[in-house]
């Protein structure tokens, strides 16, 4: 399994409703509202990369209101 934080920017006075149409897609763990230069985190998980890759593309990026996402995937260091 594959796990990746995604970091999303939104516009203004979105965060909330993106945070709540992300936390509702197949291979979100979870989508919570922060404060500071992202407005919401998420954490998702895949079988491997190209389906993580596609849920980032296809599914988190087409939700209304997301203006910029930054993945950072989770790698085992020991």
């Amino acid at each position: 399994m594959v796990q990746a934080y995604i970091l999303v920017q939104t516009e203004v006075g979105k965060a909330a409703a993106v945070a709540s149409a992300i936390a509702r897609l197949e291979g979100v763990v979870s989508a919570e509202d922060v404060t500071g230069p992202y407005d919401v985190i998420v954490r998702a998980e895949a079988p491997d990369v190209d389906l993580l890759g596609q849920l980032v593309v296809a599914k988190v990026q087409g939700v209304s209101g997301i203006t910029r996402t930054l993945t950072c995937p989770v790698v085992k260091l020991g």
